[in-house]
């Protein structure tokens, strides 16, 4: 059936106003005041935002790391985005060294398909480099629209690749229209203070935060801006923690460098400090890079306010406290790294960005979704409310407070990194193509309604030849 979503307040990255949106066959039509239609089913928003539908650039469903897989798959972890106001995920397609990519690429669609209940597409990890994964990359954009690569600098001996790797990728992501993404740590120099804290007698999960100082991820941040500026390419890094980083993208993109910053909610709301609670509860809070001093968060908000970073991902990647956290008891390596975000990623960053005026109602669409569709080749078909767009909405109200609780969230996980936090603003209802995925705070989705998206090469717009969009 079509649908008038009527009477809500209309925000995108560059625009607030009221007005009625119609959607037909799961794409935006028509956007104006009091429109009417016959044989169309009215949604009513007064008193609520009507947002483009989050973009999470940043997930990794059902990945396998450190003996064990991460617990949300693309059933729990797409619902939870949903809940949370995303309609659209980029998750990490890890490959293995010798084999083809395509076999990686062909893993994760038979994780996804039947299961995801919004779209989603795959970044590509890029962890050699030689004359068959050259061969492979054309492909891998054209056929598969993976438009993103991404390079660990970090995890020696497990997922990091070397300089020669890094350069490589930047220059055929040049040559190819390919976006490279980095994990901007120094792996090695990481191994060598882990080694030195376990030969130490230091095993608790503070010392994971210890042996990982931000001068590193300083370090390795300069050292691909660096890469890229001489690539003449372009990059991407993800989930920023400090000051150190931030500096360096600064600093590189003042010289002409064509680099990108992403930060996360926990960054933003947590600190170091939570890796020392007692009774091993500090392996909650085991993510990499690790939660770094408190001041570092005012360095962050700033950023994003005066565009030094541009996204905000949620690097979702949960592990059970009970059973998996756990396997680093004794030995804070083995903690496998990441934490439950998908759900929380947008409300946070309204509830502590929007209403305590860290930044603006239209930066906070730019930075959750318009920014990161643009960047991954999916705007303006995702990321934006327009005509000729997907109806991926977000019903928004902006007056209810909650509170943050493992007791309440939709991810499979068994415990919540924001416990406790009060927040205000919630998606009450949210849209992926036209079709309710969450209703008046119920789940009415369907499992594998989500679709997988071939994006753009970087720099492109989103285009169909069936399709106009009006921006």
């Amino acid at each position: 059936m079509k649908k008038i979503i009527k009477n809500g307040t209309i925000v995108t990255a560059s625009d607030t106003y009221q007005a009625d949106v119609l959607i037909e066959n799961g794409v935006i039509t028509q956007i104006g005041k009091n429109l009417t239609l016959n044989d169309t089913e009215v949604v009513d928003a007064t008193g609520h935002y009507v947002f483009p539908g989050g973009v999470d650039p940043h997930t990794h469903l059902e990945m396998p790391f450190g003996g064990t897989v991460t617990k949300d798959d693309f059933e729990t972890g797409t619902i939870a985005a949903a809940f949370g106001g995303t309609t659209t995920i980029i998750d990490f397609c890890l490959t293995n060294k010798g084999e083809p990519l395509k076999d990686a690429i062909e893993t994760w669609h038979a994780k996804s398909s039947e299961k995801a209940v919004i779209d989603y597409g795959f970044h590509l990890m890029i962890g050699e480099v030689n004359d068959a994964v050259l061969a492979e990359l054309p492909s891998v954009i054209d056929n598969e629209g993976i438009t993103s690569f991404k390079v660990f600098m970090a995890y020696k001996n497990v997922l990091q690749a070397d300089d020669e790797t890094l350069f490589q990728t930047l220059i055929a992501a040049k040559e190819l229209g390919a976006l490279v993404m980095v994990h901007a740590e120094n792996g090695d120099v990481i191994d060598h203070l882990v080694k030195k804290a376990l030969k130490e007698g230091n095993t608790d999960p503070i010392y994971h935060a210890l042996t990982r100082p931000p001068e590193i991820e300083g370090e390795a941040t300069e050292r691909a801006a660096t890469f890229t500026g001489l690539a003449n390419s372009q990059l991407y890094v993800v989930h920023v923690t400090c000051a150190e980083a931030v500096s360096k993208i600064a600093e590189a993109r003042d010289n002409g460098i064509d680099i990108w910053g992403e930060t996360c909610p926990q960054y933003l709301m947590l600190d170091q400090t939570y890796l020392e609670r007692e009774n091993f509860e500090g392996a909650k809070y085991v993510w990499s890079p690790p939660l770094r001093e408190k001041w570092n968060q005012d360095v962050l908000w700033t950023a994003l306010k005066t565009g030094q970073l541009h996204t905000i991902g949620s690097d979702q990647c949960s592990f059970d406290f009970v059973g998996q956290k756990d396997l680093g008891k004794g030995d804070f390596s083995k903690i496998p790294n990441g934490g439950p975000m998908i759900e929380d990623r947008v409300s946070i960053l309204f509830s502590e960005g929007v209403t305590k005026g860290r930044i603006s109602l239209n930066q906070f669409v730019d930075i959750t979704s318009t920014r990161a569709a643009k960047l991954f080749g999916l705007y303006p078909r995702k990321g934006t409310i327009a005509v000729g767009a997907d109806a991926d909405i977000v019903i928004f109200d902006p007056m209810i407070e909650r509170t943050i609780s493992v007791d309440t969230h939709h991810m499979a996980v068994d415990y919540n990194a924001f416990e406790g936090m009060k927040i205000t603003g919630e998606p009450v209802s949210v849209l992926s193509r036209g079709e309710f995925v969450v209703r008046d705070k119920r789940f009415v989705g369907k499992l594998g309604a989500g679709q997988y998206i071939k994006r753009a090469k970087y720099g492109e717009n989103y285009r169909t030849d069936n399709r106009t969009y009006t921006i």
